[in-house]
């Protein structure tokens, strides 16, 4: 019996080898049809993180996967934290075993592989915490790129993934320049943070804004002038990840250091 999912992977082989873009080809799934018309007007989701206060403890990676079905020993996860050391000779470390899920709990960097580097205290020059997620782009490459519709921005700005459309060919987790995307091992659809849109959408904060107990993380809304979060990006030195991709990212960093990757 041919299902959806193959009838739209030939249908998409076809295109290709009729040299069509796969952009020509779009699809309209059924959620992206209800966002579209929700009244979001007056909404722009944004995100804030304050490197300053992360204290790597992993409770917002924890509650991620809790809130979002994310297998919890699967080594993916839609918000992980990174670690950077950089030595007083001027080497750079970085890891996030399991996305930091439990905490930096060791001063051992995990190189990966089984392999671990020690570093004592007095030669660290600078070490520091950098929780990530979905940038929810003004210009997202992954909506571009996804041929059946399933992954789309709604009006608030947040990039949403429709996982009963999703034929998991994997074209948006190839076009992310900022790596957050990944297949859920049990539904095999493309996954990532929507921000706990679920969430947001009804009064309620993010659940790793809610975990965080050091207000390392918060969810606010740019067009209005009054939010807390709208009012630190106006006023204070913010920076995106990676804005020489041209995708204006919608996650603002407070203190973040150059040698972020």
């Amino acid at each position: 019996m041919i299902t959806r999912r193959n009838f739209l992977r030939s249908a998409l082989a076809g295109a290709a080898g009729l040299a069509l873009p796969i952009t020509a080809l779009e699809l309209l799934g059924p959620r992206r049809l209800r966002a579209e018309r929700y009244d979001s007007s007056g909404v722009r989701w944004v995100f804030l993180v304050d490197t300053y206060k992360c204290v790597g403890c992993g409770l917002c990676v924890k509650a991620c996967k809790q809130e979002n079905e994310i297998p919890y020993d699967a080594n993916v996860t839609r918000t992980w934290v990174e670690r950077y050391v950089l030595t007083r000779d001027n080497r750079l470390f970085a890891d996030s075993p399991k996305g930091a899920r439990d905490g930096f709990i060791t001063s051992r960097i995990d190189l990966g592989q089984g392999r671990y580097q020690d570093i004592k205290k007095e030669d660290i020059k600078k070490a520091f915490f950098v929780p990530k997620l979905c940038n929810q782009c003004e210009n997202p490459p992954c909506v571009q790129v996804c041929p059946v519709g399933a992954t789309y921005q709604a009006a608030d700005g947040v990039v949403l993934v429709d996982r009963k459309w999703c034929i998991g060919c994997g074209y948006c987790i190839m076009a992310c320049p900022y790596g957050v995307r990944f297949f859920h091992p049990n539904y095999h659809v493309a996954e990532k943070c929507n921000f706990c849109y679920h969430r947001i959408t009804r009064g309620m904060k993010s659940a790793c804004v809610d975990a965080c107990p050091f207000g390392a993380r918060q969810i606010g809304n740019i067009k209005d002038p009054d939010d807390p979060v709208t009012k630190v990006i106006m006023t204070e030195r913010v920076a995106v990840l990676k804005e020489e991709y041209g995708t204006k990212p919608q996650v603002y960093y407070l203190g973040l250091s150059k040698e972020v990757r």
